[in-house]
């Protein structure tokens, strides 16, 4: 009787060319796909960038331009963060296709479930950096620290580069369960590890939100917070995992002594 073949889809070696090829392909389309997405962020900028700057304008601050070429540059770079953003999916499913032959089919189920949760968690995080911690940092930064009597003025170049500077920072932020739970998952950390590890991660989680958040208090907890929330989820989802694994190995075993003690076999 023959048994499912449990390894990756194509089992026969591939010369090192080959791979080379086959990864030239998978850069070109997913170079093609990010400067499709470019050109139409491209176009679509100036209401991007019109939606970025509502929780400043709503609060009555005003974004202006002091250079000729300013919010050309200012438009490329939004454009060009944007389309990275929105296209991370297409780029992926490129990363995945050329990974995918070379694994075991348990190996395509441990990163595929991962592989989709990582865009998600992403824009998840510029969800609640846009329209909980912007707003805050606006008002705080503008309203409490600057004196009334002062024109407050947001340059578009500098308020970008703000913009983009916590949109990493909060991406980041809840991209660490995705990364944590993955690394349990193939074995590359264990969950006691991370136990033991948890004084220094949250020196780490602070440091991260002094250095990518704006200096005060709340604006960093904000970030530091949920680090750590990810942390200690990640460290639950990871013993689950563990978990199930030792399970499925116990009844693998099982399952083997059971075959290699039946006559015949």
């Amino acid at each position: 009787m023959t048994q499912a073949h449990d390894g990756p889809e194509d089992d026969k070696p591939m010369p090192l060319l080959d791979h080379l090829i086959e990864l030239r392909k998978r850069l070109i389309y997913a170079l093609v796909g990010f400067f499709l997405v470019f050109f139409v962020t491209f176009y679509f900028a100036k209401p991007i960038f019109s939606f970025l700057i509502q929780p400043a304008v709503r609060d009555g601050y005003s974004v202006s331009v002091f250079d000729i070429f300013e919010f050309f540059f200012v438009t490329v770079k939004l454009s060009a963060f944007v389309a990275l953003i929105i296209g991370f999916p297409l780029i992926a499913v490129q990363i995945w296709l050329f990974v995918a032959p070379g694994l075991y089919r348990k190996e395509k189920r441990a990163f595929l479930p991962f592989l989709i949760a990582t865009p998600f968690m992403f824009y998840a995080g510029c969800a609640v950096m846009y329209y909980v911690v912007l707003p805050y940092v606006i008002n705080l930064m503008l309203a409490h620290y600057v004196p009334p009597d002062i024109e407050k003025t947001l340059r578009a170049s500098d308020y970008l580069s703000r913009i983009l500077q916590l949109v990493f920072a909060f991406g980041f932020a809840f991209e660490v369960p995705v990364l944590l739970t993955l690394l349990v998952r193939v074995g590359i950390v264990t969950t006691a590890g991370l136990r033991s590890k948890r004084r220094f991660a949250i020196v780490f989680a602070f440091i991260i939100a002094a250095v990518l958040t704006p200096p005060d208090v709340v604006s960093q907890l904000a970030l530091a917070v949920p680090l750590l929330a990810f942390y200690e989820i990640s460290i639950l989802i990871g013993s689950w995992i563990e978990k199930k694994q030792a399970e499925e190995d116990k009844k693998a075993e099982e399952e083997e002594n059971k075959a290699a003690e039946t006559p015949g076999s």
